[in-house]
């Protein structure tokens, strides 16, 4: 039989949810979010009766179509089923570009993500941005409670801002996005968001002080998300600094110099 693909129903959870346990050591969100994304462009791939893969398209501020969610069970890999489904985003991508709701693709992902990188730069996409994120351990620090602020423009310091593995470019829109999906912290003066139900943390104001300062108040939203670990996204910027924010206790999944998360992006209109 042939695969197909077709919007999500209540009754692939299951599937989902045992995709989401064979990826990333079963650290994918993938089955958090499920509830969230079903009937929102969320997608199947189905084989046999069985859902193989998923693929997920989010509408973003600024007229931009978010790619993520992506994803191929580990026993149908290397079948050419992500491309297939990579395919159907782009055509999916199109037609709302053609009703006006979107003008361009993005999406981010691993710089060890060989073959992602690979589609993407085979049909049309190119790198726009680049970040770091670094992993802690919840418990490597003494948590300290922050307050929860509303965020306002003044905040908003970087042009592309990361919410989770979303980013967003600075603008109105994307303030209110922001205040609707994700949570801003402050901490003696000392800013940073999280997405509501992640523990991918934006500090607002990067150095190595700052950053310091922050920690402790990251850990403990983690702490309070029951997570024995949190991640914190960089601007490139901060290669420099390498050394030093090893030192205070952030570490790379894997070893590198070079930034690790690549934003890409493909102009519709």
């Amino acid at each position: 039989m042939n695969p197909t693909i077709r919007e999500t129903r209540p009754e692939d959870k299951p599937f989902i949810e045992e995709m989401a346990g064979l990826t990333w050591g079963g650290g994918d969100y993938l089955a958090r979010v499920f509830d969230e994304w079903l009937g929102d462009n969320f997608y199947v791939l189905e084989l046999d009766g069985k859902v193989i893969g998923t693929a997920k398209l989010t509408l973003l501020p600024g007229k931009v179509g978010w790619l993520e969610g992506l994803r191929v069970h580990p026993n149908y890999r290397g079948r050419g089923y992500g491309r297939l489904l990579h395919s159907f985003m782009l055509d999916l991508g199109k037609k709302l570009a053609q009703k006006g709701r979107i003008e361009a693709l993005e999406f981010a992902t691993y710089f060890l993500n060989r073959e992602s990188i690979s589609m993407a730069e085979k049909t049309g996409f190119s790198v726009k941005a680049k970040f770091f994120v670094f992993g802690a351990r919840t418990d490597s620090f003494e948590p300290e409670e922050p307050e929860k602020v509303e965020p306002s423009m003044s905040d908003l310091t970087l042009g592309l801002i990361p919410v989770g593995w979303r980013f967003v470019r600075r603008s109105e829109e994307a303030l209110e996005w922001i205040r609707k999906n994700a949570e801003v912290y402050d901490l003696n003066g000392f800013r940073f968001l999280v997405s509501k139900k992640g523990t991918t943390f934006t500090p607002l104001d990067v150095g190595l002080a700052t950053l310091k300062a922050m920690l402790p108040a990251m850990a403990w939203v983690s702490g309070e998300r029951g997570r024995e670990s949190f991640d914190v996204m960089l601007t490139s910027g901060v290669k420099p600094l390498l050394p030093g924010l090893k030192r205070l206790g952030l570490y790379l999944w894997d070893e590198t110099d070079e930034p690790n998360v690549l934003v890409f992006r493909k102009k519709l209109k």
